[in-house]
């Protein structure tokens, strides 16, 4: 495997940092785009990019705004943008799509996305569905729109007294307090993450995951999926764009798979063509770093090989 890394600037002028790993024989059937999660890196895919790049695809995944490399420092962790951050990261992927693109003239293109990354490839398909060849959902969540919007007004409210660029454990602990609460007696705070504890602790000691996020991001999180994830904008994601959802089946993010269900019903019903999902007895939210980790691989790289016309 190669890696490489390189930035680009978006509209604002704000640098966003980008890793790319390729085949070692530099031979490629498709590329796959990642969008991680919230509160993490793309640093942390380089294990899941050995194994694509092994069965001959070549991966780029960026840092979003407020994260890892992109970020920059600890302090502006968690910030989006100004204003209107959830779009704003949507568009920083699609420049990157258009990136790969350039570098890649022939070669498909499939979205992944993980956690708050697929929650922004829910709103990247409507957008831009049409310019990629599939988009696979890892630990997602469907709509969930009273609890979102009570979130949207306690962040507006707190962002508006305090400022957008307050840390808020508030919201943190509204969001993600209840996560743990399964997995009792609770080794760690994040058990909920996945049953390997070795990679439960590396997520924990490593000071790029798990910060507290601002108010502002929370704000444009909030609004952003209530865009993403209403009837009008779900109706405008291309009918023949093949979507793949899998997760946890003890995933609290969606809803131990009740949520996600629901998604995958509103995409049927919605004309979509090919749909196709798969849940994993016992696994957590980070099925990538999971007990069973190898099979979730080996299953998203059967998906791509066979959407790869």
């Amino acid at each position: 495997m190669k890696s490489t890394t390189f930035t680009f600037k978006d509209p604002e002028g704000q640098a966003i940092f980008v890793y790319k790993w390729a085949p070692a024989s530099g031979k490629a059937h498709a590329v796959v785009q990642i969008a991680h999660g919230m509160a993490e890196h793309s640093a942390r895919y380089e294990r899941f990019a050995k194994a694509l790049t092994s069965a001959g695809y070549i991966v780029y995944a960026n840092d979003h705004r407020g994260h890892g490399k992109t970020a920059g420092t600890l302090d502006k962790a968690g910030i989006y943008a100004k204003e209107d951050g959830f779009r704003v990261v949507i568009e920083n992927m699609h420049q990157l799509t258009e990136i790969i693109k350039k570098e890649n003239h022939k070669l498909p293109v499939f979205l992944f996305g993980h956690s708050m990354g697929s929650l922004l490839a829910q709103g990247y398909m409507p957008l831009y569905g049409k310019e990629i060849a599939g988009c696979i959902l890892s630990g997602t969540a469907g709509p969930a729109i009273p609890l979102t919007t009570v979130g949207r007004e306690i962040a507006r409210i707190i962002s508006l007294f305090k400022g957008r660029d307050t840390k808020s454990n508030l919201l943190n602990t509204l969001s993600f307090g209840a996560f743990n609460n399964a997995f009792k007696p609770n080794r760690t705070d994040f058990d909920w993450l996945s049953r390997d504890n070795e990679e439960v602790d590396k997520y924990i000691n490593d000071p790029w995951c798990g910060f507290v996020c601002t108010a502002g991001f929370f704000f444009d999180l909030a609004k952003g999926l209530l865009w993403a994830q209403s009837a009008n904008t779900m109706k405008l994601i291309p009918a023949d764009l093949p979507i793949y959802l899998y997760a946890g089946a003890k995933d609290p993010v969606g809803g131990e798979t009740k949520t996600i269900r629901n998604l995958i019903s509103i995409y049927q019903k919605n004309g979509i063509k090919d749909v196709t999902w798969k849940f994993y007895e016992n696994a957590r939210h980070e099925t990538l770093n999971e007990t069973n980790r190898d099979e979730v691989t080996k299953d998203v790289i059967a998906w791509l090989k066979a959407h790869n016309r």
